[in-house]
C-alpha cells in the first residue's frame, strides 16, 4: 500500500519500526474502506479512543498522558457535569489517512515492569485492535514513557493520619 500519512512509516532512526513490520502481513482491510460502492472515513477521535482503550488493557500500564494532561484529567473527573470519568483518549495522538494510521502514546508504567517488553505488548495490542476494528493499516505506534508509578506512593499520601487530634 502507498502511505497516505507522509513519512510515518519509519522511526526517527530511519529504519522500519516494529509496528510497521507487524502490520505488513497480508491483509485486504484497507481496500474495504474505499470501494466502487462508496468510501468509509474514520474520524481521528475514533482511532484515539480505540488506541487508548487497547493501551490501557496491557498489564503494566498505569495510566496514559503526561503530567499536565493527567492533572487536568483528574480535575475534570471531579466535575460531575457531563463527565463520565477520565477520557479514554487522554495521552493518545493520532494521524489518520484514507487507509493508514499512525499513533503516538504517552504512557505511565508500573514500577518493576520491563519497559521495552511493555512497549512491544502495547504496540501489538494497539495495532491489533485498531486494524481489526477500523480496517486501517497502522504504520507505527510510538510509545513515550513519561513517568513511572510506584504502588502506594499517591494513595497513602492523601490519607495520612492527622498529627494532632
Amino acid at each position: 500500500m502507498t502511505p497516505t500519512t507522509g513519512s510515518t512509516s519509519t522511526s526517527s532512526s530511519g529504519s522500519a519500526s516494529p509496528a510497521t513490520t507487524a502490520a505488513a502481513g497480508p491483509r485486504s482491510a484497507g481496500s474495504e474502506l474505499v470501494s466502487s460502492q462508496g468510501r468509509t472515513s474514520i474520524a481521528d477521535s475514533v482511532v484515539q479512543k480505540i488506541a487508548g482503550i487497547a493501551a490501557r488493557e496491557v498489564s503494566g500500564v498505569y495510566d496514559l498522558g503526561g503530567g499536565a494532561s493527567r492533572a487536568f484529567g483528574a480535575i475534570k473527573g471531579r466535575i460531575p457535569v457531563g463527565s463520565a470519568g477520565p477520557s479514554v483518549s487522554q495521552g493518545v495522538a493520532v494521524e489518520v489517512g484514507e487507509k493508514q494510521a499512525a499513533i503516538d502514546l504517552d504512557v505511565v508504567v508500573e514500577y518493576g515492569v520491563a519497559i521495552a517488553d511493555l512497549a512491544q505488548s502495547i504496540r501489538r495490542n494497539v495495532i491489533g485492535s485498531v486494524e481489526r476494528m477500523t480496517g486501517l493499516e497502522v504504520t507505527e505506534v510510538n510509545v513515550s514513557v513519561d513517568d513511572i508509578h510506584i504502588a502506594g506512593s499517591e494513595d497513602e499520601g492523601s490519607e495520612e493520619p492527622a498529627r494532632v487530634q
